[in-house]
């Protein structure tokens, strides 16, 4: 669908709403004791009596996924709520066996928080209305031409936190924003593995638009599970829903599919209101009550979240793209953490700011290539960097010669005891030798008169023309101020 044009849009106000399912990371189900990992078992084979809902079938509560929920409203800067309950919501579907999903609804474990989030330049704050411990349904399948569907119960029972945001969000960008921000949150306080791939995170996108101060008709495009699908449903149902009202047409209420072939939303069935769900207390779950020792635990174990660490990483003078590289890298591997190798260095924050340029242009992107072993420099071996920085320090090393040697270790199968002797070995080592240096200096004023004649005579640009020729004649092991030194005392002196 073609965009609508500026003057056009313009005139109308844009509303969005997200709601978040969150897959925490237990290991089994949320009312049983079957497993909570269905990506590779075979359908229908990790079920339970509780999961087919037969009669007779009792729900226990699983305690680790209301310890994940706990974590989880304090990372969206709320706490859970001391007491909570379960409900039952229903519908009649293939994939829901019970006739109804176990769900909280009157008492969520989660009421109020933010997500803080920058766009543009500009700071912007989305406020959660809720969060509510939830059992998700099993997977409907539909292939291609036959006359029938499948269902896979695998996923029945598993154990989601569904995240309702305020319609606070504005446009595409501020939704995608939103969306990327609450999976670092959910990520950084461990608790769902955040796997878009396999829908750990799948956000529905409400949206709407009027030209009024009353909010629009609104439709909601479900089960997105990516950033850049996230905020192009939303562009598109912008446009279409302006589209329609130009023409003067109605928009209707309803769900909608995302289609990321054609990148269009379409029309799935209508949207229910709350009451066509029919809830009621469950009879067979009791009330979630948390005592405020259990909450002071959670809220203890909370580790540095991404926005305490960009202000921790703004002070080491680092940007705005340098710390989203940083926050980024640190869920995309187990292996290292970056940003804990960093804690332990904030004291020397020249040593912490060299560290985290050496992660960012180096050993982070050399990670993003499948070629790359992912395990060489770990953080069990953290003074591999201080022994390069401290070379720096003492001017045995340059800036380009401790690229070089960071890229050799990287390269290098065992890492070596002693770095500075892995440097010399492999010619990256400065010249310190004076006699060496000075031989260096008078070659290149003998062969560079004009340039020597310039800086007698104030022109001092052509003092780096020198300096360049030694770093050339030496293979870059020349120190440039000590190069520019030597330069400087044998011209003017």
């Amino acid at each position: 669908m073609a965009s609508v044009p500026h003057n056009i849009r313009e005139k109308y106000s844009v509303t969005i709403g997200i709601e978040c399912h969150v897959q925490l990371k237990t290991r089994t189900k949320l009312f049983s004791g079957i497993s909570n990992d269905a990506r590779d078992a075979e359908p229908n084979t990790l079920i339970s009596h509780i999961c087919m809902g037969l009669p007779g079938a009792l729900p226990v509560v699983n305690q680790h996924a209301i310890e994940l929920a706990s974590r989880a409203a304090f990372a969206l800067k709320s706490q859970p709520a001391p007491f909570s309950t379960f409900d039952r919501k229903h519908y009649f579907y293939p994939d829901l066996p019970m006739g109804y999903q176990i769900t909280q609804f009157y008492d969520p474990i989660v009421i109020g928080g933010e997500v803080h989030t920058e766009v543009d330049g500009k700071p912007h704050v989305v406020r959660i209305t809720r969060a509510h411990l939830e059992a998700d349904a099993g997977k409907s399948s539909h292939p291609a031409g036959a006359p029938y569907s499948l269902v896979d119960l695998n996923r029945a029972g598993t154990p989601l936190l569904e995240i309702v945001s305020e319609p606070d969000i504005h446009s595409p960008a501020e939704a995608r924003a939103y969306a990327h921000e609450l999976y670092l949150l959910m990520k950084y306080a461990d608790v769902s593995d955040a796997d878009l791939f396999h829908g750990n995170m799948r956000f529905d996108v409400n949206v709407s638009v009027s030209k009024t101060d009353a909010l629009g008709t609104r439709t909601e495009t479900k089960n997105l599970n990516s950033f850049k699908s996230v905020e192009k449903a939303a562009e598109y149902e912008i446009n279409r829903q302006i589209g329609l009202l130009e023409r003067g047409e109605k928009i209707d209420q309803e769900t909608r599919g995302w289609d990321e072939a054609t990148q269009k939303t379409t029309s799935q069935r209508g949207k229910e209101q709350a009451h066509d769900y029919r809830y009621m207390p469950d009879p067979d779950l009791p009330p979630v009550e948390l005592s405020t020792d259990f909450i002071e635990h959670v809220k203890a174990s909370i580790p540095t979240m991404p926005d305490e660490w960009r202000k921790r990483l703004s002070e080491l003078g680092l940007d705005t793209s340098q710390i989203d590289v940083l926050l980024e890298a640190e869920v995309d591997t187990a292996k290292i953490s970056y940003l804990g190798i960093l804690k332990d260095s904030l004291k020397d924050t020249e040593y912490a700011k060299q560290l985290a340029n050496w992660f960012v242009n180096i050993e982070i992107p050399y990670r993003k290539d499948e070629k790359n072993n992912p395990l060489i420099l770990d953080p069990q071996k953290p003074g591999l960097y201080k022994a390069v920085y401290d070379m720096v320090r003492q001017n045995k090393l340059s800036s380009t010669g401790a690229k070089s040697l960071i890229q050799s270790l990287l390269d290098h199968e065992n890492m070596p005891d002693d770095v500075e002797a892995f440097a010399d070995k492999n010619g990256l080592l400065q010249l310190s030798n004076t006699d060496e240096l000075e031989m260096i200096v008078d070659t290149v004023i003998a062969e560079n008169q004009q340039a020597v004649t310039d800086i007698q005579n104030g022109e001092m640009k052509a003092l780096g023309f020198l300096v360049g020729q030694m770093m050339k004649l030496s293979q870059g092991k020349v120190n440039p101020s000590v190069a520019q030194d030597m330069l400087k005392k044998k011209i003017l002196s």
